[in-house]
């Protein structure tokens, strides 16, 4: 019985030193991204009458302009190169929500102060790439399933931003962007093209996101952003339409950028 007793508490003792060090371990894996997530939350953080504006807040401007600088062009290549009508179709959305968007963007670089991009980043232009190269065979599919991924990946960010941000006007711009992501993510959907198989394996993959830019400088206004447009007349969609299967967001129109740069 004694030698039971002390193999019984060699065991505990075992167990008890297995459970200290896994406990780290399974602790920190759901919280391995908490010290970036403070940083961009609280990093190079500045005042501006709408409330803190910090790294995180940027990004999600920036981001929102740069899906406009390459899903613009996306959509309107596929207005000429494809023929099935559920792409067209989701290509009219792409078009229209970020024509609205990137208005909205434009706007809200010019009240604080963040200077945004002209063109797509390298990855966004491997996309468009892809989407050139493609067979007429395989276009459709390579088209939906690039934007129905990009689109993915951005809407945790978009979300996350909702939530953490203490600046009116970039809450607004997320609450904005998530219906229309939701909406492209909807209609992308329903073309039937979608390898949902695929972008489940990728999904640990990395992003389009970009570095972060800096803070603004006080009274440094950055040059106004030309508008992303559609080069063409085929569009007869509105942002978001509230067709079955589609996300309603019934907002206002965006403010004109030029206005807020001549001070209106």
């Amino acid at each position: 019985m004694p030698r039971m007793n002390g193999s019984f508490l060699v065991g505990l003792a075992i167990a008890g030193t297995i459970g200290a060090v896994a406990y780290p371990v399974f602790y920190s894996y759901p919280h391995r991204n908490d010290a970036t997530t403070a940083a961009a939350i609280t990093g190079d953080t500045v005042n501006t009458q709408w409330g803190p504006l910090t790294p995180l807040d940027r990004e999600l401007i920036v981001r929102v302009r740069l899906a406009g600088l390459w899903e613009m062009p996306a959509g309107q290549q596929a207005m000429t190169k494809s023929s099935n009508p559920a792409v067209r179709e989701a290509a009219q959305h792409l078009i229209t929500g970020h024509a609205d968007l990137d208005k909205r963007a434009r706007s809200i670089s010019q009240q604080l102060g963040v200077p945004i991009p002209n063109q797509p980043n390298a990855q966004q232009q491997g996309f468009l790439d892809q989407m050139t190269a493609a067979s007429p065979a395989d276009y459709d599919k390579v088209w939906a399933n690039l934007l129905r991924q990009a689109h993915g990946n951005i809407l945790p960010v978009v979300a996350t931003v909702r939530n953490l941000s203490r600046n009116t006007l970039v809450r607004q711009l997320a609450s904005d962007t998530n219906q229309t992501v939701l909406d492209h993510i909807t209609i992308l959907e329903k073309t039937g093209q979608i390898d949902f198989q695929k972008i489940a394996e990728k999904a640990a993959g990395p992003s389009a996101s970009p570095t972060g830019p800096p803070p603004p400088s006080p009274g440094v206004v950055p040059p106004i952003a030309p508008a992303v447009e559609p080069s063409n007349s085929q569009v007869s969609s509105k942002p978001s339409p509230g067709a079955p299967g589609t996300i309603n967001t019934n907002r206002p129109e965006a403010p004109d950028p030029n206005k807020i740069a001549q001070g209106q």
